[in-house]
């Protein structure tokens, strides 16, 4: 899918190093617990811009932050995936890392550990309007949200699309990180967001509301459109305080579920600039979010993948 006239997808967000260790059953404290571990290049928001590239969208861009010890690793990734890296180099903070441990006895579920690093100092210095050129829609991660210039990023991108016409649409992108920072200020912040695709304990987290049906529902009582992830339940579309559409997962065995709800936007966000509406388009992203659980990983594969790009880059969690 995916077609150039529906113009870019410009992605904001995070770049970072995500270090998979996957264990079997509890881990052991204070002793070894064996596990498969690699070192993938990651971060929601270049997850998302690689599935959508990996989905068909023809021209897709990224900004991000990155650290100098790994700036042409990551670039090197996200143009192997079919991406253009818009990355600016910190001169000071490492890229951020995260640290994915995944129980392949508890239906590949993870717990992630966050070093956030440079990612949390993308900021409006980093910004310009010509980034909007030619651009379709405009992609906030969620995380953007959890640093003050971050926020200040997400203000000054959504309005710079808004004022050109150019749909933006936001990522909530964690539960833990959102319950710091409270639904008044959440909803503060995204007035000139058009589409909130939150995952169905992002959605719970925002209104309240223990049903993932109602929660969706309710988010977009404040948001024009909602497309809720429910996981192995699928999606939501909701507009205007009423359920829409129900869409169902695709079938999967899942091996490491990291990086799905960034797959079904990515898959999502390249439909939807095709023309097709938000139903259909949570199909395709349905699709890729099932393609992903049964990858190590939160990227899609790349014709160039190899040995190289997914083990020799050198952590550092500064």
């Amino acid at each position: 899918m995916g077609s150039p006239e529906g113009g870019a997808l410009l992605v904001v967000g995070d770049v970072v190093t995500d270090v998979v260790a996957r264990h079997r059953g509890p881990l052991a404290s204070g002793t070894d617990t064996a596990a498969v571990i690699r070192t993938l290049p990651g971060g929601a928001g270049a997850n998302v811009a690689c599935w959508a590239a990996h989905w068909g969208c023809a021209d897709v861009r990224l900004l991000g932050r990155v650290g100098a010890e790994s700036a042409t690793w990551h670039e090197r990734a996200l143009t192997a995936g079919g991406v253009r890296p818009l990355l600016v180099v910190d001169p000071q903070a490492p890229t951020g890392t995260v640290i994915c441990l995944v129980d392949t006895d508890a239906a590949a579920e993870r717990t992630f550990l966050t070093d956030s690093g440079a990612s949390l100092r993308l900021a409006p210095a980093d910004w310009s309007d010509s980034l909007l050129d030619g651009v379709g829609r405009l992609h906030l991660s969620g995380y953007l949200l959890f640093s003050e210039s971050g926020r200040a990023l997400v203000r000054t991108a959504s309005r710079a699309a808004r004022a050109r016409g150019i749909p933006v649409s936001l990522d909530p992108a964690s539960a833990g990180f959102l319950a710091e920072l409270g639904l008044p200020r959440f909803l503060s912040l995204v007035t000139d967001v058009d589409m909130l695709l939150p995952s169905r304990d992002e959605a719970r987290l925002l209104t309240g509301v223990p049903d993932g049906a109602d929660a969706a529902a309710e988010l977009s009582r404040h948001v024009p459109l909602v497309v809720a992830k429910q996981g192995a339940d699928g999606a939501l579309v909701a507009r205007g305080g009423s359920v829409l559409a129900r869409v169902p997962a695709a079938p999967a065995t899942p091996c490491d579920t990291t990086g799905a709800g960034d797959a079904f936007t990515g898959a999502f966000l390249a439909a939807l600039l095709t023309g097709v509406d938000a139903a259909v388009a949570a199909v395709e992203g349905c699709r890729a979010g099932a393609r992903a659980v049964e990858r190590v990983g939160g990227r899609p594969p790349t014709p160039e993948e190899d040995t190289a790009t997914t083990t020799d880059q050198p952590v550092r969690a500064g």
